[in-house]
């Protein structure tokens, strides 16, 4: 498009001032009136306006709006204003229903808090709290004071063969966590790790980037699939200030592997007095065989084995906030407290509300209360019953709606081998693609996130809240008409 042409479009514009007194978009601001003043929703119409204006400035230039298409525009021009103003009064971040059937689904905020977790949030977040405040001395106190004397009842019977005291403390990830204890315990060292255990996270964090970042030299050894302990043994000098042994949390290898036991690292550790440390990445703690999840250790277990320190998410398969904490040995815990870096990358007040609760439900052995365990533990069955329930509600001539067998999986780089049966309601809808299907749940109230294969949308109940299947029904209902 010539730039006379483009000119001319320009001048079809209304002034922002011409758009404030059009009847529809004047109308506007009082109907803010009941929860704004004038003054406030006559600016907040005002910015819609003007950024309704600057998008159509942007896509004459662009040439996406020509001649024929600007009075379509423009007669439409006041239900975008209405559309803006919406946008910009309402939460970005919004709650959906998960229905993909991964459980720790990173995209989706991983694993939902439990009512006791988001009760103590606002009782304490609500008013002050003694977050840092000894109530016994009236002197300052220390925030994960509140959580550590939970770790400490949880991880400490029997769960080292020397009965050091384990401690814990809390930062914001548990790329923080590996950050911090990789600094405190080995900046200006070296660190040795096994090459079949450089992962890389989500987000396109390396572990060897977070170890530079720490001031810790990697020293790698063995090879992609196979590391025995005596290379760790060969690797050691006068330098080595930490063995490192990182759990493959998000991925497997097979066939011809061999890695050096726990046991064989703890032995040599001792030998030659250096801190063995193990990041686990997920973090259970609790037995997840019991769920039908096998290959995952717990932070018990390895803290029985006798690694000095564990490193581990809040918000992954311990179900909490997230976080990332740092359980072992006290003395060494100690060292990372006092860093500098502990203070740069702590948690606030919400977090150890939510922590706290998480935990209080593990002492408590309320397990079912902690969604991501309930959401686990289901059976196939249990889900099944509840697909079928809801399949025979919706009767809709352009609706086909099967339920068949399926798979859930952890998600949230967890337990990536682990498989858990499921039931799904797979849907369909004459005349419109799976794709079309899926992204017109998403633009449901509350947004549906569903799985798309062979053609079909799959929803599993396995993740999605019992109280959320009315709203789930009256969205496939609304698809059907």
């Amino acid at each position: 498009m010539k730039s006379t042409a483009k000119l001319e479009l320009f001048r079809e514009l209304p002034s922002v001032d011409e758009l404030l007194r059009a009847p529809a978009v004047a109308a506007l601001a009082s109907d803010l009136a009941s929860n704004l003043s004038s003054n406030q929703g006559l600016a907040a119409v005002t910015d819609a306006a003007r950024a309704v204006l600057a998008r159509l400035r942007e896509e004459i230039s662009s040439g996406l709006l020509d001649a024929s298409a600007l009075p379509i525009a423009l007669h439409g021009i006041a239900g975008a204003v209405a559309a803006q103003l919406r946008e910009a009064l309402t939460h970005s971040l919004r709650p959906v229903i998960n229905a993909t059937g991964v459980i720790l689904h990173t995209n989706l905020g991983r694993a939902p808090l439990a009512e006791a977790a988001l009760a103590h949030i606002s009782k304490t977040a609500g008013r002050f709290s003694n977050l840092e405040f000894d109530l016994a001395t009236g002197a300052r106190g220390k925030r994960d004071a509140h959580v550590d004397r939970l770790f400490r009842s949880l991880l400490s019977e029997g769960s080292r063969e020397d009965k050091a005291e384990v401690s814990t403390i809390v930062v914001n990830n548990n790329a923080a966590a590996v950050l911090l204890a990789l600094n405190t315990l080995a900046d200006g060292g070296e660190v040795i790790v096994s090459r079949g255990e450089l992962v890389e996270i989500g987000g396109s964090f390396r572990i060897p980037d977070v170890m530079a970042k720490s001031g810790a030299t990697l020293r790698e050894v063995g090879t992609t699939n196979r590391t025995r302990a005596a290379d760790y043994e060969k690797a050691i000098t006068e330098r080595t200030r930490l063995l490192l042994r990182v759990h493959r949390s998000n991925f497997e290898i097979t066939g011809f592997t061999e890695q050096a036991s726990t046991a064989e690292l703890v032995t040599l550790t001792r030998e030659r007095g250096l801190p063995l440390m193990e990041d686990l990445g997920s973090g259970a703690l609790v037995d997840l065989q019991n769920f039908g999840i096998s290959g995952e250790p717990s932070v018990l277990d390895s803290l029985r084995a006798g690694v000095d320190i564990v490193t581990y998410s809040g918000d992954k398969l311990l179900g909490g906030p997230q976080a990332g904490l740092i359980s072992g040995r006290a003395d060494l815990v100690a060292r990372m407290r006092a860093n500098s870096l502990f203070r740069a990358l702590r948690v606030d007040k919400l977090t150890c509300a939510a922590l706290e609760a998480t935990l209080l439900a593990y002492v408590k052995r309320d397990h079912d209360s902690i969604p991501t365990l309930k959401m686990m533990r289901l059976t196939k069955q249990e889900i099944g019953d509840r697909a079928e329930a809801l399949a025979t509600q919706i009767r809709s001539s352009k609706l086909n709606i099967e339920v068949s067998d399926g798979e859930s999986v952890i998600g949230g780089g967890a337990a990536p081998s682990s498989i858990l049966p499921t039931r799904l309601l797979a849907v369909s809808c004459a005349g419109i693609g799976a794709d079309e299907l899926s992204a017109r749940l998403r633009a449901s109230d509350p947004p549906i996130i569903a799985r798309v294969a062979d053609g079909r949308v799959l929803l599993d109940l396995r993740t999605v809240f019992a109280e959320q299947d009315e709203a789930l029904e009256a969205a496939l209902i609304a698809l059907g008409r």
